[in-house]
């Protein structure tokens, strides 16, 4: 099965192939913003995320993931279904997060691309309400 996301601007649709096309032309114009994972996914990894992202632009390392940003739409559909708030647009990310905008953009080009839901860490409830794990990223 093939899905196709649509999208209407200026009257006309445009598939998700050619978003891509949209998005770049766009840039220039407008500030185009990613979603990034940030401190609460550490030592948790719920993948709950993973299951409702359209381009697939989640990225699993050992003990958390990451997303892509030139991968990401922009869609949303991602930051709801995170069960411990760790999924942030980038123009809202807290100042305490600020380091996980190019953590994630530079672990998503060494960690392998993640597409369907997995179990969460097994001591993961422990972790869920920790903050401040930046230091315990496994690379």
């Amino acid at each position: 099965n093939c899905l196709i996301v649509f999208f209407i601007i200026r009257t006309e649709i445009i598939s998700l192939s050619r978003w891509w096309l949209l998005k770049y032309w766009l840039a220039g114009k407008m500030l185009l913003m990613a979603f990034i994972v940030g401190d609460a996914c550490v030592k948790c990894k719920l993948t709950d995320c993973v299951e409702v992202c359209p381009v697939d632009c989640f990225y699993e390392g050992p003990n958390m993931l990451v997303i892509n940003p030139d991968e990401c739409i922009d869609c949303a559909l991602c930051e709801p279904e995170c069960p411990i708030d760790a999924i942030y647009s980038e123009d809202e990310v807290p100042e305490d997060q600020i380091r996980y905008i190019e953590l994630n953009a530079e672990l998503c080009m060494e960690w392998p691309n993640i597409v369907e839901q997995k179990d969460p860490l097994p001591d993961s409830e422990q972790w869920k309400k920790v903050k401040d794990k930046f230091d315990m990223i496994e690379r």
